[in-house]
């Protein structure tokens, strides 16, 4: 096992949207090998996970050989989301919003970049037609050092680099969301969304 990754120091510094999943430690190993700074952010689904998914979180970003983790509570959000939202569009809307959330802890730590765990087809919500919409809320460019690869191979990689067995299990980000999602969401579509949750009870963050 290879744990951390080694640190240049010298790259730009990138902020990592850490799950507790499989595939976001295994980017955030990559984005470091290849010369990044990394820092890290989860978002918080408590109260429908329990503080274990953060606790686990926080050993991934030391496995990984991060030493900036933050923490960062939306699970009165995805309610909204779960209750109000076009549910088909969940996914979609939760993951704009982790960006444009993740925007404003970026410019707080000094990161110039997103990093997350994203690849092609992996689930039915990660289509390019669904990225094309998400990355159209994004207010820092979005690496995805996953993109073209299948599962096998990224599990190979956890494993090699001593995060498998902590990621292991359900997703936290899934604890909420629909079976079936939208896989051809547009910008239009997810604005139009946001645009009608700014008008019920509790508004909703600005893009």
């Amino acid at each position: 096992m290879e744990g951390a990754a080694k640190e240049e120091g010298g790259g730009e510094k990138g902020l990592l949207l850490l799950s507790g999943g499989i595939d976001s430690p295994v980017a955030g190993w990559m984005a470091i090998r290849a010369g990044a700074r990394i820092a890290a952010v989860h978002f918080s689904s408590e109260p429908f996970v329990g503080p274990e998914v953060e606790g686990k979180c926080r050993v991934l970003a030391q496995k990984i050989g991060l030493s900036e983790f933050e923490s960062v509570p939306i699970g009165a959000l995805l309610e909204k989301l779960a209750r109000d939202a076009k549910f088909e569009l969940y996914y979609v809307l939760q993951k704009r919003l982790m960006l444009r959330l993740a925007g404003e802890v970026a410019r707080r730590v000094g990161a110039t970049f997103l990093v997350t765990g994203e690849n092609l087809g992996q689930v039915s919500s990660q289509t390019m037609r669904n990225l094309e919409a998400i990355d159209s809320a994004a207010p820092l460019p979005v690496a995805r050092p996953l993109i073209g690869m299948d599962k096998e191979e990224i599990v190979a990689m956890a494993k090699r680099i001593g995060t498998f067995e902590i990621s292991k299990g359900p997703e936290a980000c899934c604890v909420l969301g629909p079976k079936h999602p939208s896989t051809a969401a547009s910008p239009a579509d997810a604005l139009a969304e946001e645009e009608r949750l700014k008008n019920t009870q509790g508004g909703w963050p600005s893009g």
